[in-house]
């Protein structure tokens, strides 16, 4: 029987979407406001879940802490208060889209995880865009 546990987490970041191989005028009109050369901000929320069996000895498909802990330091601290564009290496040749942020951050936390288990990230930009990555 496989089961899901969840852990919610947040962050808040500055980004700027912008391909510095295209013209001024091309990113303006792909990437809109979210192109501001001075950056903006969000508070994202973060969503992991981990599916797998559950453990018969401890209950725990994972347990609640351990993820809690993961989160933290592959990505509140790596993320928090940041500017991805310009603190944080996975975003030095990468867009920082909510998309791609969802797929760094999987990558960060997949080596953390059972094999056998699988990983859901779900990343709120806005209460109304989010964007969801599983494996």
């Amino acid at each position: 029987m496989k089961v899901k546990v969840s852990r919610r987490a947040h962050f808040n970041a500055a980004h700027r979407l912008y391909r510095p191989d295209w013209k001024d005028e091309k990113n303006e009109a792909v990437f809109g406001k979210c192109n501001n050369p001075h950056f903006h901000g969000h508070n994202y929320e973060l969503i992991v879940s981990v599916t797998g069996e559950i453990d018969p000895e401890t209950g725990f498909v994972i347990d609640v802490k351990i993820l809690k802990d993961l989160i933290k330091a592959e990505v509140e601290d790596a993320f928090d208060h940041k500017n991805l564009n310009l603190e944080v290496p996975e975003f030095k040749d990468l867009n920082p889209t909510a998309e791609n942020i969802a797929v760094v951050i999987w990558n960060k936390l997949r080596p953390h995880i059972k094999s056998a288990d699988e990983l859901e990230i779900v990343l709120y930009e806005t209460p109304r865009n989010f964007v969801t990555f599983s494996g």
